[in-house]
């Protein structure tokens, strides 16, 4: 197992939160004039859209580097779909490009990615989260 820890704190006057892991930072918020949000970052449905997206463009990065070729321009869009009350994620659809700079078949490096991206792996099969209070 490898354990990965962010932590999140309020924004001082604000209602956000600044979340961090080592030396990167992000802010989590709620649209303006929205439960008290400001706009001042990403909402939980963009900041998970953003987590699957960031993940398979690392990933493609990852694969195009064991296999020695060279990326040129991505392009990842990530919808979510929400639904429900309580509002839950029901779906996500990514569509990725990329090009290749020496030629090869890029759709072998999104095929291997798509194998082994950890994030939209972990979300398609799902796993708990609990929640302690401290």
């Amino acid at each position: 197992m490898v354990p990965v820890t962010v932590e999140l704190r309020n924004v001082a006057g604000t209602e956000a939160a600044m979340g961090w892991a080592g030396a990167h930072t992000i802010i989590a918020d709620r649209p303006k004039d929205k439960a008290g949000g400001l706009g001042l970052g990403f909402n939980g449905a963009q900041l998970l859209a953003l987590a699957i997206g960031g993940c398979f463009c690392n990933d493609l990065r990852y694969v195009a580097h064991d296999l020695g070729v060279n990326l040129g321009k991505i392009a990842v869009t990530v919808t979510v779909e929400l639904n429900g009350d309580p509002l839950i994620t029901t779906g996500a659809n990514m569509q990725v490009s990329c090009e290749t700079t020496d030629g090869s078949d890029p759709n072998v490096v999104i095929d291997r990615a798509k194998v082994g991206c950890m994030v939209s792996n972990s979300v398609s099969k799902g796993f708990p989260v609990t929640i302690q209070r401290r």
